[in-house]
């Protein structure tokens, strides 16, 4: 037998366990119509991928450039991946419209970006009061979510992946306290997706900007407050230092996922073995992402408090609001909206099988946690 270097040992061992993990995460679309092209093992493929997320985003643009070097590392060197910045290439809010042009092949950010294009895509990142990281993935891996969301994103020429999660996220910075309903009234916030909707429904103003464009914006009273991710991300933003209040919890994201966008014509370019190992990075990037967030909020959190940051809760009779006005929107979606009732079947029929589940552990593992 003849023997392998270290190098096509850990090659091969990567794709065998690569094609392990497509039979749990959905296995990658080909177009059934095209033939596959024949194997070459010295074509080389370079592409580009872009985000929504600003420049080396700490945790998750640096992630998306980690996912670049594991392909490549995988490949050989025969699937090379540039990573752009929102900004670098394109408008950050434009990663959509480039991938589905073939414009870039991939592109990296969260669904509920999308709302005005495809209202459903929005379950596929956060729904208000609705599931927290591991239940979302689950549901989107192995509950029937993946399917919904290939189905969703075929017009559009683009093959979704999941490829992270922020975890549950802190409720936003105010420069008003919260005290009652009352208090929402004419609040001017960046907060997007079905959260933003909520929120409009409260009687505030929901704003959709790039994370680039907060800061300046809250410092000059566009906004007057502002939800982003949690106090890692927070605080290296600078927040806590033009905002008064740092509310809790998320209401509106309690495990946002994350997707990996890749151009259809693009993937069915890629001979298999690379197909599949375009799924195993992003499989990786899915659990780098929420385990370095889990590290970095806890740390960020202490320091907030050694700082003396005013942290607070919203008072239950305002989640109790939010929460009926979250049900108000989803109804009238799905009522309007056959492909967002569809999704939203299979999301609550998830939510609602997983629930005596997780109130029988989680919930009192937490009661009594000290």
């Amino acid at each position: 037998m003849k023997k392998m270097n270290r190098k096509q040992f850990l090659l091969t061992s990567s794709i065998g366990l690569a094609a392990g993990a497509s039979l749990t995460s959905g296995c990658i679309s080909v177009d059934e119509k095209k033939e596959v092209e024949a194997f070459d093992p010295n074509k080389k493929f370079k592409w580009n991928m872009v985000t929504t997320w600003p420049p080396n985003f700490p945790i998750i643009g640096e992630g998306c450039n980690l996912f670049a070097e594991w392909v490549e590392q995988m490949s050989g060197g025969r699937l090379q991946i540039r990573v752009y910045g929102g900004g670098e290439l394109i408008p950050p809010l434009e990663t959509f419209d480039a991938v589905s042009s073939g414009t870039a092949q991939l592109g990296h950010g969260a669904a509920y970006y999308w709302a005005g294009k495809i209202p459903a895509a929005q379950f596929f990142a956060s729904v208000p009061f609705g599931m927290n990281d591991q239940q979302v993935t689950s549901w989107i891996l192995n509950g029937g979510g993946i399917e919904l969301w290939q189905e969703l994103y075929k017009p559009f020429h683009l093959v979704p992946f999941l490829a992270g999660n922020t975890r549950a996220q802190m409720g936003g910075w105010f420069n008003r306290e919260i005290n009652t309903v009352d208090d929402l009234k004419g609040l001017k916030m960046r907060i997007p997706g079905l959260g933003g909707r909520v929120f409009e429904r409260a009687g505030g103003s929901a704003i959709l900007s790039a994370g680039s464009e907060i800061y300046t914006n809250l410092e000059r009273g566009v906004i007057d407050a502002t939800e982003w991710l949690g106090p890692f991300h927070d605080y290296k933003m600078g927040f806590h230092k033009i905002a008064k209040y740092y509310y809790s919890p998320g209401w509106h994201e309690a495990g946002t996922a994350l997707e990996l966008m890749v151009n259809q014509q693009s993937l069915n370019s890629l001979p298999q073995d690379l197909r599949i190992i375009l799924e195993t990075a992003a499989a990786r990037l899915n659990q780098y992402i929420p385990a370095e967030m889990e590290v970095k909020n806890a740390e960020f959190l202490k320091i907030m408090k050694e700082e003396q940051v005013d942290i607070r809760s919203f008072p239950d009779e305002v989640l109790a609001f939010l929460e009926e006005k979250t049900q108000e929107i989803i109804s009238e979606m799905i009522a309007e909206d056959p492909k967002s009732a569809k999704v939203y079947a299979s999301f609550k029929a998830f939510k609602e099988t997983n629930k005596p589940w997780s109130e029988l552990t989680e919930r009192k593992f937490y009661n009594v946690i000290s």
